[in-house]
């Protein structure tokens, strides 16, 4: 999409968000373009996943009233050190994928948040279904001295400090699964994906994605597991640019904490928000399958699973954690 065409959705957006019925014609106006250019972006909108309606002789309308992200709103939220290197844009492939192709010049704690992506990404290459306004799509960056292995557990510390976000913006009884999903009512509400370039025993430039679900358009289907979102959790509308900018700061305390002192200060933290916390789970590697009770994490972030061998530690990779 060039910058001519998202200039035009962004101005066309603002007078839908109110989720109010526009006629084409009005909206040409407001815009200085015809009505059938208004129907293309309105189709390239929807083919985005924003849920919209078309009604003859009332025009169109938003399933729910949006709020787009806002840079200034966001920064004026944000805790002073970490303002700096805040990019809010509007469609692109990934928040990932942008900010690798900007390294090695990434600074610490600089953010990339989209309104919609179209090449979101989950763990082992999955899609991340990323409909337009409906979630918050975001990746920072951050640069670890101590090469590969000062980055034990970081995914761990990061679903901590999310958790701390949605406290802080009032949303409670979320859990952790390991290791790295964030779940709500035993469903998933949000996912980290952290990809890392560098030297293995140099420095390392970490890109922390974070992909959270706010109020999923009603016509999603692609996704294929239980999934939630907070507009399910609370009943009050969520503010993004609140809880973009929570995240933001919450995110950029704790990286420096696990920058500091690795994961230690976020262990208990984790175990006591443990979704299998002392439940039967399936751990699967690959083709093998292990079966056992949840006993929490390790101090290295090893999730720790008992059998009739005892109990043994378990590292990422290539694995998957689900009920009995």
């Amino acid at each position: 999409m060039n910058k001519s065409s998202q200039l035009v959705q962004g101005n066309l957006l603002a007078i839908l968000a109110d989720s109010q019925f526009h006629s084409g014609e009005v909206l040409g106006k407001s815009l200085g373009i015809s009505r059938a250019a208004i129907s293309n972006h309105i189709k390239e909108l929807s083919s985005l996943g924003l849920d919209i309606y078309k009604v003859t002789g009332k025009g169109y309308r938003v399933a729910r009233p949006l709020t787009l992200l806002n840079l200034e709103k966001i920064k004026e939220r944000v805790a002073g050190a970490c303002t700096a290197d805040i990019e809010v844009l509007n469609v692109i492939g990934s928040t990932n994928q942008y900010l690798k192709e900007k390294l090695p010049e990434v600074k610490n704690g600089h953010t990339c948040l989209a309104e919609a992506q179209t090449a979101g990404r989950g763990r082992h290459g999955r899609k991340w279904v990323s409909p337009y306004g409906s979630s918050l799509y975001m990746s920072m960056g951050w640069s670890f001295s101590g090469g590969y292995s000062a980055l034990g557990g970081l995914s761990l510390a990061v679903g901590v400090a999310l958790v701390g976000a949605l406290h802080h913006c009032g949303i409670q009884g979320v859990q952790l699964k390991w290791p790295n999903d964030i779940y709500a009512k035993g469903k998933k509400l949000a996912g980290v994906l952290i990809e890392v370039e560098g030297q293995i025993d140099s420095l390392c430039q970490a890109i922390i994605g974070i992909g959270l679900n706010v109020s999923l358009p009603s016509n999603v289907d692609e996704i294929d597991q239980p999934w939630t979102d907070l507009s399910q959790l609370i009943t009050a509308t969520v503010d993004r640019n609140l809880l973009a900018s929570a995240l933001i700061s919450e995110l950029h305390r704790s990286l420096t904490l696990f920058e500091e002192s690795g994961l230690e200060p976020f262990i208990n933290k984790w175990r006591a928000l443990d979704i299998y916390a002392n439940q039967g789970i399936k751990l699967i590697i690959g083709k093998q399958t292990i079966t056992g009770i949840s006993r929490g994490i390790d101090s290295t972030g090893a999730i720790l699973i008992e059998t009739k061998q005892g109990i043994e530690a378990y590292h990422g990779g290539e694995i998957s954690v689900r009920p009995l």
